[in-house]
């Protein structure tokens, strides 16, 4: 139950693309859960938060647990009318935004707080108003506003342009333990790194274990470009979601939900990583399926395999259904299933270094 509710709070934190640093936001929070964990965590300069457990050996290999904890999100463009406009931070379907919740970081311009929240809804023209041609289109960002219940006057002294905001959802428990809310991508993978490095607490391993919880992932990869250039490890493990089957999918390679995790196979992954995944979750008799990832994986493991002279990468994600949504779907088991698989894979290393 803890490791639930732990997950549910990484969920509701705060942490678009570019304002993960935000006072109170996730990097601040998860800050507050590596330091019982680890021997050093600091921020580099693109704002990523790298924790290291270390062997105690002098020159010790490095393995490297990758998952970003920026989220999709909004930025404030103009203010019309005490309306806010807005374009998306990351790759977000218009389709889903009429009518939803966000929250907007506020500027207090009387001093009392640096930040603080308050809610919107993003404008729809209700069914009753709108001609039947046009009740089939989506209607472009550029031409959306959100509504704060404010005055021109106050939302410019509350909201100045570059305001982020994110999508306003609660977690949800579903039936068969499946949990929806926002940003599970990628805070589900967050959790399974927590929950590795709480097993392995007391364990020397004979490498240094570095976790980095990346920045701007949504934005192209960015933060961890240059994290994983500062770091310089042997091997990486890069953690993310992805797309999960839905009855309505078609023509498109898609994961089973409760499936276990994905493991990615092709070009962008080290086949020797590959191979040892599948080994070790056919050895541990957890659930697993492949994801054949014929290019670019999508994933941070695309800078990452080709940092400075190479980094021996391996993908594993957690299917997700309703990707970049204010309800993201997950299977829990998924999460722990893929937490034991890094577990074995950590305590397996050499396999990988020899």
């Amino acid at each position: 139950m803890e490791e639930l509710t732990r997950l549910e709070e990484l969920t509701v934190t705060y942490g678009p693309s570019g304002y993960e640093d935000i006072d109170w936001g996730i990097r601040d929070y998860l800050e507050t859960q590596l330091r019982p964990l680890c021997d050093a965590v600091w921020a580099d300069t693109m704002g990523n938060l790298i924790g290291v457990k270390r062997c105690g050996r002098p020159d010790a290999k490095k393995l490297l647990l990758d998952a970003h904890m920026d989220e999709v999100g909004l930025i404030v463009t103009g203010i019309e009318n005490g309306f806010l406009r807005f374009t998306a931070l990351g790759g977000i379907d218009a389709r889903v935004l009429p009518a939803t919740a966000v929250g907007v970081r506020m500027h207090d311009p009387y001093g009392t707080a640096r930040y603080s929240w308050m809610s919107g809804v993003i404008d729809t023209m209700p069914p009753h108003a709108l001609k039947a041609e046009d009740m089939e289109k989506a209607v472009p960002i550029e031409d959306l506003v959100i509504d704060v219940g404010l005055t021109q006057s106050e939302a410019e002294a509350y909201v100045p342009l570059g305001t982020a905001a994110v999508f306003c959802t609660w977690p949800s428990r579903l039936r068969n333990d499946r949990l929806a809310g926002k940003t599970l991508d990628d805070r589900a993978c967050v959790e399974v790194i927590l929950r590795v490095l709480r097993e392995l607490q007391g364990q020397n391993l004979g490498v240094d274990i570095y976790c980095m919880f990346s920045t701007q992932e949504e934005l192209g990869t960015r933060g961890a470009s240059v994290g994983v250039y500062g770091i310089d490890p042997d091997v990486a493990l890069v953690l993310d979601v992805t797309h999960g089957k839905t009855p309505d999918a078609q023509g498109i390679e898609l994961m089973e939900l409760g499936g276990g995790p994905a493991i990615g196979v092709g070009p962008n992954m080290t086949r020797k990583v590959t191979e040892t995944l599948i080994r070790l979750a056919e050895d541990e008799n957890i659930p697993y399926q492949l994801e054949v990832m014929s290019g670019n994986s999508g994933t941070n493991a695309w800078p990452i395999q080709i940092s400075r002279g190479g980094v021996a990468t391996g993908v594993l994600s957690v299917p997700l259904r309703y990707m970049h949504t204010p309800n993201e779907v997950i299977d829990l088991a998924d999460v722990a299933h893929t937490a034991r698989l890094v577990t074995a894979f950590a305590r397996n290393i050499g396999e990988v270094l020899t």
